[in-house]
């Protein structure tokens, strides 16, 4: 008797890659132009293609949600296919960890190589005496050989907060997924719900905190290596939580139009695989920018 199996959906001819992808460049193109404006102090076209880039994502986000919901409630997939799907879900979040990791270990470098290299350790003295005989070789870096000063931001306050906020949420979240799990619809929408508002309040306080750092500490893009590793850092992550918190709205309002069930949810276990990935990544932020 010949074995049966499972037929395997190809998909047909999607604009949504290339339309990602377009919005990717957007966003890349207009975050490079809007930092030049901040540090320019001069009014110019990033910000406007940032936000169309934004804009562009949401709406591949919507479309390519979209399609897949059709061709999910038409039974055009099976459990192979689910199978490919959390592999790809899966690798993804991994290319975000070595993502995060490259910026991370730029970070390490310029803290535990250049900066005590530049203070004379490891037998540099003679680099030391050469490029910066006053450097004092203490991280964070307030100072830059251009004579720009700024002050360090600390960990009590705004960061500490928002750090609460979304641990959180990570509990918000897994409530909701638990709810999902059980077929609890109104526990499903009521931690949704709050995560989505933790994750807009989240941001809101970091750009409250970008305010504070910008005009109350001097904390800007021209500090130096403390400066640019801050930004770096804690604005990419920003970008993660703004993508994640538009992906859990959608996963909202398909939960209001009552998809998914208790053993057919992998859009929303997905999207919650990479919420507590984005916070996994803060707590390592917080401790290793902020407090240490």
């Amino acid at each position: 008797m010949a074995e049966k199996h499972a037929s395997y959906y190809v998909p047909a001819q999607s604009p949504w890659p290339i339309v990602g992808a377009i919005g990717l460049g957007l966003i890349a193109f207009g975050a490079g132009h809007t930092v030049l404006d901040v540090s320019k102090q001069q009014e110019g076209y990033g910000s406007t293609v940032l936000s169309a880039g934004l804009v562009v994502i949401a709406v591949m986000l919507f479309g390519w949600f979209r399609d897949q919901i059709n061709e999910s409630m038409r039974g055009l997939y099976s459990d192979q296919l689910g199978n490919s799907y959390r592999q790809g879900m899966a690798w993804f979040i991994f290319s975000e960890v070595m993502f995060f990791a490259a910026f991370f270990g730029a970070l390490f470098y310029a803290r535990m190589v250049a900066v005590p290299w530049l203070g004379g350790a490891s037998n540099n003295a003679m680099t030391n005496e050469v490029l910066w005989p006053t450097f004092d070789a203490i991280w964070p870096l307030v100072k830059t050989p251009g004579g720009t000063e700024t002050q360090a931001m600390g960990w009590y306050g705004l960061p500490l907060i928002n750090t609460a906020i979304l641990v959180t949420s990570s509990f918000t979240c897994h409530f909701a997924h638990m709810g999902l799990e059980k077929g609890k619809r109104g526990q499903l929408k009521l931690f949704l719900g709050l995560t989505i508002i933790l994750g807009a309040i989240f941001l809101y306080l970091q750009g409250a905190e970008y305010v504070h750092a910008y005009h109350e500490l001097g904390l800007t893009l021209q500090s130096g290596v403390y400066g640019n590793t801050f930004y770096l850092l804690t604005g990419f992550h920003g970008m993660h939580v703004t993508l994640g918190t538009l992906m859990l709205i959608i996963m909202f309002l398909r939960i209001l139009k009552g998809h998914f069930s208790a053993d057919n949810h992998f859009a929303f276990q997905a999207t919650s695989w990479y919420w507590h990935f984005v916070d996994a990544v803060w707590i390592a932020l917080f401790v290793i920018v902020y407090v240490l």
